[in-house]
């Protein structure tokens, strides 16, 4: 379809139209059951011209008009500015293959699959924010467009296609996708790390029952063994005293004498039987928690400690402590790193088969270090990790309980090393 007429406004926006389609377009009620009003002349026009310019452009809206073949027949200056082109560049050029020509892959985009051409084919309206439209440059941008079809009498004549650029909200939408896909992210390595915390303090706390209940057991057993057999041996012995001494008044002085003799000889083997008594339930109960530790402090419990395990263990000792600028601790403190340590010495007395230890400790005001090193096999670095590590996770909670922190060194054939240390700023 020729251009028929075409003119700039006052404000430099270009427009044109094939005989009165764009003007009518435009005017109030213009729809297939509202005839257009009749055309306007002279000052008619002028007013017409005046008010499509200064609607036009007072939006930052992209606005253009295309006829039955898809040629520009009215631009805004904001349309020619977001596609690149200078003012009346556009008129008389087909749009779709000027600024709709490939899709966002640089593919062909066919003008029949083009939505803004089915607006008037179809006569109806569209809005799309999935595509691109293409500057002068050859750049792309993100654009959201509507189509309507301008209808002339009851008949499609074109459409006003309104557009833009949505580049900006684009990246904010990608923006928000990455951050919501790195906060799913960050969600779900928290959550594994948070059931696996869980599940290692199940099998931790499981672990702690089950030694509890050793420990009972051979507290049972030990109670049974020595106590039990010593207080039968007892009761036996009181038994036959009272039974000898009633029979007392019937002896003659002689078989009296005698008896006493043996009485006397039972009483001091159970004498011996309640020492040794008392010598069992003293070594239970520091087992259970040694005395020293409340009677002589910490220092003086770890020295103690170290001194009865390399004896019973048959190892040589190299031993250091250096604690006389060291704070005085609370008692749950004290308890916790006294564990910690005997926790140390007992893996050395499993797992090292080492010849000889070396113990270092020292203390000063703001923090306690210990150090444990043996000479034996050694281990794999994992072999401390593993999950089922449950002592190791035991000394580290209470470490970490205390505000401190258990490092490890290990490897094959020359032996392991723990380290033990406590910030004492909070305690």
């Amino acid at each position: 379809m020729p251009l028929a007429k075409g003119f700039c406004t006052d404000t430099g926006m270009v427009l044109a139209w094939p005989g009165s389609m764009a003007k009518d377009a435009f005017l109030p009620g213009n729809t297939p059951t509202n005839p257009p009003l009749p055309h306007l002349t002279g000052g008619g026009q002028a007013v017409l011209r005046g008010m499509l310019s200064q609607l036009l452009e007072s939006t930052g809206e992209g606005i253009y008009g295309i006829d039955l073949d898809g040629r520009c027949t009215f631009i805004n200056r904001a349309g020619t500015a977001q596609l690149g082109y200078a003012p009346g560049e556009l008129l008389g050029l087909n749009m779709h293959e000027v600024a709709h020509h490939s899709h966002g892959d640089g593919s062909h985009y066919p003008g029949a699959a083009c939505p803004i051409f089915k607006a008037f084919r179809e006569a109806l309206p569209c809005r799309i924010d999935s595509e691109l439209f293409w500057r002068k440059d050859g750049s792309a941008f993100a654009v959201e467009y509507s189509s309507y079809p301008i209808v002339e009498s009851g008949a499609v004549q074109g459409a006003v296609i309104t557009f833009v650029d949505i580049s900006a909200r684009r990246e904010a939408e990608e923006a928000l996708r990455q951050a919501h896909a790195e906060l799913e992210q960050r969600v779900s390595e928290r959550t594994r790390a948070l059931s696996g915390a869980l599940r290692q303090l199940r099998e931790l706390s499981a672990y702690a029952h089950g030694v509890r209940e050793q420990e009972r057991t051979r507290i049972a057993r030990e109670v049974h063994d020595e106590l039990g057999s010593l207080l039968v041996a007892l009761k036996m012995d009181v038994g036959w005293l009272d039974k000898r001494l009633g029979e007392q008044p019937g002896r003659s002085s002689q078989e009296a004498q005698s008896m006493r003799e043996r009485m006397r000889g039972k009483c001091q083997n159970m004498s011996r039987l309640i020492e040794s008594a008392v010598d069992n339930v003293g070594r239970i109960i520091t087992d259970l928690r040694p005395s020293i530790l409340d009677h002589q402090g910490l220092w003086a419990a770890l020295d103690w400690q170290a001194h009865e395990f390399v004896q019973s263990a048959e190892l040589d000792l190299d031993w250091q402590m250096d604690v006389a600028g060291a704070a005085p601790l609370p008692e749950p403190s004290a308890i916790a790193i006294f564990r910690i340590f005997q926790e140390m010495l007992s893996n050395v007395g499993r797992h090292a088969q080492a010849s000889r230890v070396a113990i270092v400790i020292r203390a000063r005001a703001q923090d306690i270090s210990i150090t444990v090193q043996d000479n034996g096999k050694g281990a794999q670095a994992g072999a401390f990790e593993a999950a089922n590590a449950y002592g190791v996770m035991g000394m580290r909670e209470r470490a970490r309980h205390l505000g401190g922190s258990l490092q490890i060194s290990s490897q094959i054939g020359l032996g392991s090393t723990f380290h033990l240390r406590i910030q004492l700023l909070n305690q």
